[in-house]
């Protein structure tokens, strides 16, 4: 009997600790072990976001009228992540999920990354960027965070807006910005970008440089975002680009309208290289123009419901050139592209930024008859009726 109960003992004493130990990781303090996270670190969060920037919509086509088909798109998603690792150093960067995740060979870095660099604040009026960033153009179409946007002009639209290099802000008061840049001209190799080339030599410091005024005038009713860039693209061949964006707040009543000019003694853009065909002249053509103008009319009809009327027009040019056999008779016209986009805007939430959409896209391409005899180009329109929604999801 006293054997047994020793033995009965000695069982218990063998199964307590592990019985202990159990109750221990069930119900005990766990901050006792080390966490993911370090402690010291988790306040950072807070000074952190991460957005999902999306624009879904379904979506459909016509070109010349006729119904070419109907899809679900997701228009736009971009997955961004910023915030303050220091009191004096901000970071941002973003990731354009519907865009190809190809390394560029000038910056290293995929084409699909918009931002990713960091920002550092010497004074409360001081700050030096450095990394992947917008190149500061003016304009507000550009300044627009691009799931806003319905369509592009045609500048913005075949630009490279998102650039490696240096950048310096300084405030002037509370209503004035001033920003110069130096970036890398382009993200592509010359080769790469314009093919061979007989009339152009690559150059060996490929830099672009921005300047940048925001302004902000009469107590918030008139602002402004021009800008001046200069970017050399070959030996001896450089874009001069100037784009003069102002607005004007009226009450519930806001009117954007934004002038662009890109003097492009190699045709960056390439618009008017494409329309001329590789069989008459295989290359990038020299001494190409571009002229846009876009105005943004919106009225607030109430909190939950916005109307607007985006217009643009966008003139190509294509200047007299020795270098380009083709075009010995001087400046000529090459085509005028018109757009349109009425949309509703439905905001169903105080306090969240989304919003339901419906609208209609329309561009008309109306070519000279220059380059219709020249190169066989024929005038067309497209449309796109979309329905959709728009919102930067806050994830943290």
């Amino acid at each position: 009997m006293k054997s047994s109960i020793i033995r009965v003992f000695v069982l218990a004493l063998l199964f307590l600790p592990a019985g202990l130990i159990a109750q221990e990781r069930q119900t005990g303090d766990t901050t006792v072990y080390k966490t993911l996270i370090p402690e010291e670190k988790q306040k950072l969060l807070s000074r952190m976001s991460m957005i999902a920037n999306m624009q879904f919509a379904q979506r459909n086509e016509f070109v010349d009228g006729e119904h070419t088909g109907s899809r679900f798109r997701n228009e736009q998603f971009r997955l961004e992540i910023r915030g303050m690792v220091h009191d004096k150093v901000y970071f941002r960067f973003r990731d354009r999920y519907t865009r190809a995740q190809t390394s560029e060979s000038i910056d290293n870095l995929s084409r699909s990354v918009d931002l990713a660099y960091i920002r550092v604040d010497a004074t409360d009026k001081l700050s030096l960027s450095a990394g992947k960033m917008c190149a500061d153009w003016g304009g507000f179409e550009f300044d627009y965070n691009p799931i806003d946007i319905y369509e592009y002009s045609d500048i913005i639209e075949y630009a490279d807006n998102f650039l490696t290099g240096v950048g310096l802000s300084y405030k002037v008061g509370k209503n004035h910005q001033f920003t110069v840049q130096a970036l890398d001209s382009r993200t592509k190799s010359f080769n790469e970008l314009y093919g061979s080339q007989p009339n152009f030599t690559e150059s060996k410091v490929p830099l672009a440089f921005v300047a940048n005024w925001r302004g902000n005038l009469f107590g918030d009713k008139v602002k402004t975002i021009w800008s001046y860039s200069l970017f050399n693209e070959a030996e001896g061949a450089n874009m001069s680009y100037i784009a003069l964006g102002t607005e004007l707040t009226l009450g519930k009543f806001v009117v954007a309208y934004d002038y662009q000019w890109s003097d492009e003694e190699l045709d960056r853009t390439h618009i008017v290289s494409d329309i001329v065909p590789d069989s008459l002249y295989p290359y990038a053509l020299a001494n190409a123009n571009y002229v846009g103008h876009w105005v943004h009319l919106h009225y607030r009809v109430s909190p939950k419901i916005n109307i607007s009327f985006i217009a643009m027009l966008d003139i190509e040019t294509w200047q007299n050139s020795h270098n380009d056999p083709l075009n010995v008779d001087g400046e000529e016209n090459i085509r005028n592209a018109y757009g349109y986009i009425p949309s509703i805007e439905f905001f169903p939430f105080k306090d969240y930024n989304l919003k339901f959409f419906v609208n209609y896209v329309g561009r008309m391409y109306d070519y000279s008859d220059y380059a219709t005899d020249r190169f066989g180009t024929r005038d067309y329109d497209t449309g796109r009726f979309s329905i959709g929604f728009i919102s930067p999801v806050g994830i943290f």
